[in-house]
């Protein structure tokens, strides 16, 4: 179900996949199948159009039925960057961003990142007061303030989060579900 307001979605699997001996976390196979799947089954429930940012495998992300923003290079330059395709690529006002590798995402991500953002133009969820920052909602209006930052070379999330006044939105009520497996001994069999 989607929020009140119109939300595109959008499935950062970009990374490099260091931790997974250079794998694209998107394609490991968790509980049976990959963990892009798993995450886009839970986030097309929340929100109007989804998203995937990646880096390679293209094609077979593209088979899933939705659009795919690569960075333009390999160099992997970090979540910002599919971040700021995304917020160009979205076809509503919102971006809802989550990780390829968290496929326990909640029901209600959206609706509650929404109502927590108080006037503001970005929310950011966190577990006992520690922002998880790949986990964002943004008003596809930032995307300038967005490509000023990483245009000065900064790459770190939460720090253009801050720049942004993100509103923090509590989900410690929920925190396995952020759970990100994102190295071969956090995956089950």
């Amino acid at each position: 179900m989607s929020p009140a307001e119109p939300t595109s979605g959008l499935i950062l699997a970009g990374g490099a996949g260091r931790r997974m001996g250079g794998a694209d976390k998107g394609w490991i196979h968790h509980q049976g199948k990959p963990l892009v799947e798993h995450v886009f089954e839970r986030l097309a429930l929340q929100v109007d159009q989804v998203l995937i940012s990646a880096n390679r495998n293209l094609d077979r992300y593209a088979a899933l039925g939705v659009p795919v923003l690569a960075d333009g290079d390999t160099d992997f330059r970090g979540p910002l960057a599919g971040i700021e395709s995304g917020l160009r690529h979205a076809a509503a006002g919102w971006l809802l961003c989550v990780p390829c590798d968290s496929p326990a995402l909640p029901d209600d991500l959206g609706r509650r990142l929404h109502a927590g953002l108080a006037g503001g133009r970005a929310a950011v969820v966190t577990l006992a007061g520690r922002w998880q920052p790949v986990f964002c909602l943004l008003h596809t209006s930032l995307v300038d303030s967005l490509s000023a930052y990483l245009s000065r070379g900064d790459r770190k999330v939460a720090s253009w989060l801050e720049s942004v006044d993100a509103r923090a939105v509590d989900f410690t009520d929920e925190a396995p579900a952020f759970a990100n497996l994102n190295s071969p001994e956090l995956l089950s069999p």
